[in-house]
């Protein structure tokens, strides 16, 4: 505990500060694809996990697989450029919490939109950080902070 009563830890070589009580879900699996290849690559993983197909209305560059035989919510998305790749979305209830908890341990931010952000880990692997919007978020949620 340091002198002004926050808690600190540890993680690799960083140094961890408590951040306000929150919570946060692994949620969704996203696949994304560059313009040349999306349309048979988006057909492909809808194909291979028996799922329906959903373009969205909001961001209509991503595409929702409905029901796939998976345990949880997989998205494709079309990027404006770039190489192929899959990337994780993060759920919370506290965006701005979340972002500076793991920016404390090694991620960068690669952009901020207004209603998520896209991260860089240590490694180099694009996540997203994303507003709680599941169902079950309450129930499956760990707390963190």
């Amino acid at each position: 505990m340091s002198s002004s009563g926050l808690s600190w830890a540890m993680v690799g070589s960083h140094a961890l500060r408590s951040h306000p009580m929150h919570r946060i879900l692994m949620r969704t699996v996203v696949f994304d694809f560059p313009p040349e290849v999306h349309d048979i690559a988006r057909d492909f993983w809808q194909i291979a996990l028996a799922a329906g197909l959903r373009r969205g209305h909001t961001y209509p560059e991503y595409h929702v697989l409905e029901h796939p035989a998976t345990t949880g919510p997989v998205m494709v998305q079309q990027l404006g450029h770039g190489a192929s790749r899959v990337h994780l979305d993060i759920e919370t209830d506290d965006l701005d919490s979340e972002i500076a908890r793991l920016v404390a341990v090694g991620a960068t931010v690669v952009e901020r939109h207004q209603e998520w952000a896209v991260l860089r880990d240590p490694a180099g692997l694009v996540f997203c950080v994303v507003p709680a919007g599941s169902e079950d978020f309450a129930e499956l949620s760990h707390p963190v902070g």
